[in-house]
């Protein structure tokens, strides 16, 4: 028993994360979670972003290489955008390209006139977007559904439709219209949660319920109005989704829809999902995001954030500085981003003795107690901020 225990605390050790799996409970073969990325086609409706065709390209192409499994974007926006889905589509990428349009025949015979393979159309379905939006019948929403789904198939297009604010929707009218699509042919439907209203259970029963009548692969675009996105977008997985829709560093009309990194961080390490993404690229495709649109991701935002990877309080650096995953989860230079150690009043005395170290000065017990009460005392706030490159993290090692 003794020895067995043992074994246990050993192998507990090589992976921090061992408790914290058994709660996640893996299934044996884990099914693999798509991932479109929406960010040329949802990105571009976030306030003030207009990307270049030069710009769009390079953001298809760095997706493609990433390894997400589709990418959206909307020819029917303009001549600009029409250009670049065609010039895209040629560009003979791994990636499906997705046309985006309305449920309409001239949306359709735009995504033709692109050479695009796979097309999405999206109609309300909800009272307020049937009354207040297009003011048009159940019936009528019905028929252009099911007509939309034809023509597609009928032009040999593959097409994902989405039942646009179907979170809102009659459930009865939701089912009905899912299953005369299904019936039409429709490769994907997508369950938006539109105004991002649902709680992860309302997700997962949103989803449930139309998994339940219909056998076509679901997708799911959810909304982050209240912040609850990557939590519904991965209830509706448990609920039988298998395609998520992300957009670089989350931007999107409104709040936004979940964020790439996040996403694909999670079907990594939390789902276990068989994906092959190069998660070393995040933090690259946050910038070049960045770059683009003038928006800077918040300090603190997951993955790609300049603070979440940066250590601050006494306790916790003395934890870094001993074994990072104390406090990390995920390596840094797994998700493109590197380890940030803060100086300051909440150093402590094992920070202070790792500083004097690096200064080149002699460390001992009292003279580390007596930096970290001269910088308590300064009342200064953060002093310094170091950033672990290999050398210093090498340091940390040597220095156990």
């Amino acid at each position: 028993m003794f020895i067995s225990s043992i074994y246990l605390t050993n192998s507990v050790m090589k992976d921090p994360n061992h408790y914290a799996d058994m709660y996640n409970s893996y299934e044996k073969n884990p099914k693999k979670i798509r991932v479109l990325d929406s960010t040329l086609r949802e990105g571009e409706q976030h306030p003030g972003v207009s990307f270049t065709n030069k710009q769009r390209i390079q953001i298809a192409w760095m997706l493609d290489y990433f390894g997400v499994d589709q990418i959206e974007i909307s020819p029917i926006v303009s001549k600009d955008h029409k250009e670049a889905t065609k010039t895209i589509i040629k560009q003979g990428l791994t990636a499906d390209i997705v046309s985006h349009g309305r449920a309409l025949k001239e949306d359709i015979d735009t995504s033709l006139d692109c050479d695009a393979k796979w097309c999405a159309a999206y109609l309300g379905i909800s009272d307020i977007h049937l009354k207040d939006k297009l003011r048009i019948s159940r019936e009528e929403a019905l028929r252009r559904a099911v007509e939309t789904v034809e023509y597609a198939k009928s032009h040999g297009l593959k097409i994902r439709f989405t039942v646009e604010d179907g979170s809102r929707a009659e459930p009865e009218f939701l089912l009905t219209v899912c299953k005369a699509i299904e019936e039409a042919g429709v490769d994907r439907i997508s369950l938006p949660d539109t105004v991002g209203i649902l709680r992860p259970i309302g997700m997962y029963n949103f989803v449930k319920k139309v998994r339940e009548v219909v056998d076509v692969p679901l997708d799911a675009h959810v909304h982050n109005d209240i912040g609850f996105a990557v939590a519904n977008a991965f209830s509706a997985c448990d609920a039988g989704v298998d395609q998520i829709h992300t957009t670089i560093d989350g931007i999107g009309e409104r709040t936004g829809i979940p964020a790439l990194a996040e996403v694909a961080v999670a079907l990594t390490y939390l789902y276990k999902s068989p994906n092959d993404f190069r998660l070393d690229m995040l933090l690259d495709l946050s910038k070049l995001i960045e770059d683009y649109t003038g928006i800077k991701p918040y300090d603190s935002k997951p993955i790609v954030g300049t603070s979440a990877y940066k250590h601050k309080a006494g306790t916790h650096l003395a934890a870094i500085l001993k074994n990072p995953a104390a406090y990390e989860p995920i390596p840094p230079r797994a998700v493109g981003n590197r380890r940030r150690i803060v100086f300051g009043e909440l150093a402590g005395k094992t920070g202070a003795a790792y500083l004097m170290s690096l200064l080149g000065l002699e460390k001992d017990d009292e003279g580390a107690k007596a930096v970290a009460a001269g910088l308590k005392n300064l009342r200064m706030g953060d002093l310094i901020e170091i950033p672990l490159e290999d050398r210093l993290e090498k340091k940390i090692i040597e220095d156990k």
